[in-house]
């Protein structure tokens, strides 16, 4: 018998994901708030579309979901129609929103109320990562949650972890943002640099991710930075709302971000410029001449 398992919000992320699921042999019911998408994906992954979260969650052992921000957690956790009321006791509920370590911290809180399992478990790996099953989790929560967890949401990562209770996974989520920030702000300087002096970028990165310089954003990004294309997926919207969850964080715990904070004024000049769906990697453009 099949493991049957929920899965709420099939955007970009969630889509590949909870593909991934059904490949691996899950029963996969599936929920969106635009129910044609929903349709869309029991087609291509014979799975179950449901009219609703009640009957998304209905039978499964664990719900997983993916949706954009802490509203968008309340609206499908919270509520009469909501997860928390129709899930059955012992659930396990597995929440990859990118969201506040205060809202984890809350759903954790009315999930044991109701005898309900909780981990936060953002991920990072993008659009492509989801896609190839290749993705990166840090979860918050129990040891055992997390020991029910693993098999289920290894059919998508490639490195998986426990951070430490509910809040932990997005507060190292936040850790990797701040990092990438600083790492394409960086390098978007260097090329810039390169092209303004009159040298072949290319080579350059050649030559330097040889060396210290070397990054994953330098080996993956660089080419089409060079090239002047930013449709890898993870648009700088996405981290614009990402930094603000890092730097209200920041304002809690009294660590100093300015470099984050300033990255984060260049992503909204970036929008400015039109590149609201743009990848982050888009950060070069504002720095290049205009033509």
């Amino acid at each position: 018998m099949m493991t049957t398992v929920s899965f709420i919000g099939l955007g970009v992320m969630g889509y590949p994901m909870a593909g991934h699921l059904a490949a691996a042999g899950y029963d996969v019911q599936v929920w969106n708030r635009t129910s044609s998408k929903s349709q869309q994906w029991a087609k291509d992954y014979n799975g179950k579309a449901c009219a609703s979260i009640a009957e998304a969650v209905q039978g499964s052992t664990i719900v997983l979901t993916c949706v954009g921000n802490d509203d968008d957690l309340r609206a499908v956790y919270e509520g009469d129609a909501g997860i928390l009321a129709n899930a059955a006791q012992e659930t396990l509920l597995i929440d990859h929103t990118t969201a506040s370590a205060m809202a984890a911290e809350r759903l954790a809180v009315l999930a044991a109320q109701r005898q309900l399992g909780f981990m936060d478990a953002p991920v990072s790996g993008g659009q492509q990562g989801a896609e190839k099953g290749q993705l990166t989790i840090m979860c918050g929560g129990s040891s055992s949650d997390f020991t029910t967890a693993e098999p289920v949401l290894s059919t998508y990562a490639k490195a998986l972890n426990l951070m430490g209770p509910a809040g932990a996974g997005q507060k190292t989520k936040m850790v990797n943002q701040i990092a990438i920030a600083g790492l394409v702000q960086g390098l978007s300087e260097a090329l810039h640099f390169a092209e303004q002096a009159g040298l072949d970028a290319s080579k350059v990165v050649e030559v330097i991710s040889k060396g210290a310089a070397q990054s994953w954003q330098m080996e993956n990004r660089s080419a089409t930075m060079i090239a002047g294309e930013f449709e890898h997926g993870f648009a700088v919207n996405w981290m614009r709302k990402d930094l603000a969850i890092c730097l209200e964080e920041a304002r809690k715990n009294g660590a100093r971000l300015p470099v984050a904070a300033l990255v984060d004024q260049f992503y909204g000049d970036v929008q400015q410029m039109g590149g609201e769906r743009w990848d982050t990697s888009s950060l070069i453009k504002r720095l290049r001449p205009k033509k």
